[in-house]
C-alpha cells in the first residue's frame, strides 16, 4: 500500500505575516492559544470540513466534532495523514502539540481522554481553522 506524499508548503515568516491576521499570525506560526470558550467554532455545529487557516488543507470532518466541554473545538480523529504530532514541555506540563502535516501551522494539542471509537480529544484553537459547509 503506497502511502499519499502532501506536498510542504514553505513561505518566509514576512510572507506568513503578509497572508494571515495578526491573531491568526499569533496562534498559528507562533504557537499561541486563543481564550477558551472564546472561539468561532467552539459551539459550531454545521456539516462539513475544517481546513488549516494558513494553507487550506483539510484537517477534520464535522462527524468528529464533539463537545468536551474544554473550551475549544474538539475533535476526536482527524484526516487521515493531515497532522504531525511533537512533544510539547512548554508551560511546565508534557503535552502532544499538533500541527498542520502540510504547512506546519499550530494548531492546538492531542490529549488521550476523547470518546470512542479513538480515544482521543484533539483541542484545536479556532483561529487556526476555516470552515467549507458541506453543499
Amino acid at each position: 500500500m503506497s502511502e499519499t506524499k502532501i506536498e510542504k508548503i514553505h513561505k518566509s515568516d514576512e510572507e506568513w505575516r503578509a497572508q494571515l491576521t495578526p491573531e491568526q499570525y499569533y496562534i498559528a506560526r507562533q504557537k499561541g492559544t486563543e481564550p477558551p470558550f472564546s472561539g468561532a467554532f467552539y459551539r459550531h455545529k454545521e456539516d462539513g470540513v475544517y481546513h488549516c487557516v494558513a494553507c487550506d488543507a483539510p484537517l477534520f470532518v464535522s462527524e468528529t466534532k464533539f463537545d468536551s466541554g474544554c473550551g475549544w473545538p474538539s475533535f476526536y480523529q482527524p484526516i487521515a495523514g493531515a497532522l504531525d504530532e511533537h512533544e510539547d514541555l512548554s508551560h511546565g506540563m508534557r503535552r502532544v502539540e499538533v500541527t498542520c502535516a502540510r504547512c506546519g501551522a499550530h494548531l492546538g494539542h492531542v490529549f488521550p481522554d476523547g470518546p470512542k471509537p479513538t480515544g482521543d480529544r484533539y483541542c484545536i484553537n479556532s483561529v487556526s481553522l476555516n470552515f467549507e459547509k458541506a453543499k
